[in-house]
C-alpha cells in the first residue's frame, strides 16, 4: 500500500513544533524568539524546519532585513494558535476534573434530609463548585440502593448502613425518632407519648419494599417495648406517611426532620421512652474513585 508522504510528516508535528512557531512569529527575531523559549537558537533553527518539512511550505523568510512570515506562514499561525489554545484548554479541564472542580454529580436523597440541611449543603457546594452540575433526585433508600448498584447514582442519602458488599458508607448524622400523631389524637395533648398507648392503633409505615431496613427498625422498637404494630397503610415517601396521619388514617413513628415540614393536621412529640435514634448514611459504590464524591461530603456544613 502506497504511503501518504504528506499525511505522515503531519503526525510528526509536535506541539513543541507548534511552541517554536509562535514564538519567532510573534519575536520576529530567532535570538528572541530562543531567549523567550529558554533554549539555544541552534535548537530553534532546527526545530522550524522540521516543522516546515511536515507542513510541506516554507513559513518564514529569513535574509539580511531580518526575518517575515510567508503567506503561508502567516495562514498557519493562526491555525497553530488554536490548536495550541484547544490543547491548554483540554490540560486545564484534565486538571479540573481531577482535581473535582467541573463535572456532575448524580445525588439521591431520602425525604427527611430535605429538614436537615440539605439545601444548605447543595448551596455551600454550588458555591464553591461552580462548574459542577448537581443532579438531585428523589428516592427511598431501597431505590437508592438499587440505582447505585447499576450506576445510575454517584452518591446516595440512605436511613440504612445494611448495604450490598459492592457498596460502602459513612455515618452523616443521627436524629430522635417522634411519634406522629393527628391533630385531634387523644394523646396529642401529652407532652411525651408512652409507646404503650400506640399499641392498639392503626399504624402507618414507610413501605417494606421501598425501606425495609426502616420498616423492620419501626417494628423492632414496638416488639421491644411489648407490641407488634398494627400495620394499616404503607408509604413509599414520607409526605405519604405524614399526609395519612394528618387526615386521621393511622399513628407513626418518624425521624425529628419530617416535624419541620409544616404538614397541617399532623403533630409530633416525642417518645417517652429512650429510643436509639434514627441515622442518615451516605453510600456509594466501593469501587468508584469519586472526587466530585468527596468533594461534596467535605462540604458538608457543620462538618
Amino acid at each position: 500500500m502506497p504511503i501518504d508522504t504528506a499525511a505522515a510528516a503531519t503526525r510528526s508535528l509536535e506541539f513543541r513544533h507548534l511552541r517554536y512557531f509562535i514564538a519567532l512569529a510573534e519575536e520576529l527575531h530567532y535570538g528572541r524568539a530562543a531567549q523567550r523559549l529558554a533554549i539555544s537558537q541552534p535548537p530553534l533553527s532546527v526545530a522550524i524546519q522540521q516543522l516546515e518539512a511536515s507542513v510541506g511550505a516554507r513559513l518564514f523568510d529569513r535574509d539580511s532585513k531580518g526575518v517575515r512570515l510567508t503567506p503561508a506562514g502567516d495562514a498557519f499561525r493562526t491555525s497553530a494558535q488554536a490548536l495550541l489554545d484547544r490543547a491548554e484548554d483540554a490540560c486545564a479541564l484534565a486538571r479540573e476534573v481531577q482535581a473535582g472542580e467541573v463535572g456532575r454529580l448524580r445525588l439521591g436523597f431520602v425525604g427527611s434530609t430535605l429538614f436537615n440541611g440539605l439545601s444548605t449543603w447543595l448551596q455551600a457546594f454550588q458555591a464553591s463548585h461552580p462548574k459542577v452540575e448537581v443532579i438531585v433526585i428523589e428516592l427511598n433508600s431501597q431505590d437508592q440502593i438499587e440505582a447505585l448498584l447499576r450506576e445510575e447514582l454517584d452518591l446516595g442519602l440512605v436511613h440504612t448502613d445494611r448495604l450490598p458488599p459492592a457498596l460502602t458508607s459513612q455515618p452523616l448524622y443521627s436524629e430522635p425518632f417522634l411519634a406522629c400523631l393527628p391533630a385531634n389524637h387523644p394523646s396529642a395533648k401529652l407532652k411525651k407519648i408512652p409507646l404503650a398507648t400506640l399499641s392498639d392503633q392503626p399504624f402507618i409505615l414507610f413501605s417494606r419494599k421501598g425501606s425495609p431496613d426502616y420498616h423492620a427498625r419501626i417494628v423492632e422498637i414496638c416488639r421491644q417495648h411489648g407490641f407488634y404494630p398494627r400495620l394499616q397503610h404503607e408509604g413509599r415517601h414520607w409526605l405519604s406517611v405524614v399526609s395519612l396521619v394528618a387526615q386521621g388514617m393511622g399513628v407513626s413513628i418518624v425521624p425529628a426532620a419530617f416535624q419541620r415540614a409544616g404538614v397541617q393536621g399532623a403533630v409530633f412529640k416525642p417518645l417517652a421512652e429512650a429510643i436509639e435514634p434514627s441515622a442518615v448514611f451516605a453510600a456509594w459504590r466501593a469501587d468508584s474513585t469519586g472526587v466530585l464524591r468527596e468533594r461534596f461530603l467535605d462540604a458538608r456544613p457543620g462538618r
